[in-house]
């Protein structure tokens, strides 16, 4: 009877454990400190040992081996393996920063170059496939901002992105010529970066992106930041060259207007 009585009870506290854990694991994982299970649809890609290790709590792990394997299909310019494997790789530790701006970095600058400047195809089929790997790093650092909102890095890294590696070729028909870019999403990302902690530099160059767009509301923005870090003695022949140009557009009363002379490559 006694030894009833012992297994009843042990059961209940059981039961009653099982709501407790619950809310501490729901809590932990909104927190932040507890991943969520692995997608069962992980079993395929990694296979059974690699699911194992992942469910015993080995996934940074499992995840480094994946990204070793991605250096070897970047070694082979397998870009779709590479792209499947970052997949994974993020998919496992998706609070990692590093493995989304690697991801999206491989895709949008060396795919997409590897792309655009292989001669064997024709100019629309390179462009073609040098936008649509863009699109992809692009895409890869949304994701991942999702689950790193705060992370500056990878405002940062999409604002490059959307300023050296977006929109068309300057010349059409030149392969290796500059890109238009995408100065408004780029901003917005440069000057986002920043606020999460970001080094200064970004907000400057969020800044000469909106002058780029040129509507009044932009360039007074720009004006006031770039003249902003012009006081904080960051007086670079960039941020002169861009003053005066503000200054001019914006009709900058001459009191106003900073002594300095443009530099000489400017005046050209």
């Amino acid at each position: 009877m006694k030894k009833l009585l012992a297994i009843a009870v042990f059961l209940l506290l059981g039961v009653m454990k099982i709501p407790l854990e619950s809310a501490a694991t729901r809590s932990l994982r909104g927190s932040g400190l507890l991943e969520p299970p692995p997608d069962i649809g992980l079993r395929e890609s990694l296979g059974q040992v690699g699911f194992a290790a992942s469910l015993g709590g080995l996934r940074s792990l499992v995840a480094s081996i994946t990204v070793l394997q991605a250096v070897e299909a970047f070694e082979d310019v397998d870009w779709g393996r590479l792209d499947s494997l970052y997949t994974l790789a993020t998919r496992l530790q998706p609070r990692y920063p590093a493995y989304w701006v690697q991801a999206a970095e491989h895709m949008a600058f060396d795919a997409a170059s590897s792309y655009r400047f292989d001669q064997r195809r024709s100019y629309a089929i390179s462009e073609e496939l040098f936008e649509a790997h863009v699109r992809r790093g692009i895409e890869v650092l949304r994701e991942g901002l999702r689950h790193n909102p705060d992370a500056p890095r990878l405002w940062t890294r999409l604002g490059e992105i959307y300023s050296q590696r977006a929109g068309k070729p300057l010349r059409p028909g030149d392969r290796l010529g500059p890109l238009t870019g995408d100065p408004a999403n780029a901003a917005e990302c440069y000057l986002r970066g920043r606020e999460k902690g970001g080094l200064l530099i970004y907000e400057r160059l969020g800044a000469y992106e909106l002058v780029k767009l040129g509507d009044p509301a932009s360039l007074t923005r720009a004006y006031e930041i770039i003249l902003r870090h012009s006081r904080l003695g960051q007086r670079t022949p960039r941020v002169i060259q861009e003053l005066k140009v503000l200054e001019e557009k914006l009709n900058i009363p001459a009191p106003g207007r900073i002594p300095d002379s443009l530099p000489p490559a400017a005046r050209k």
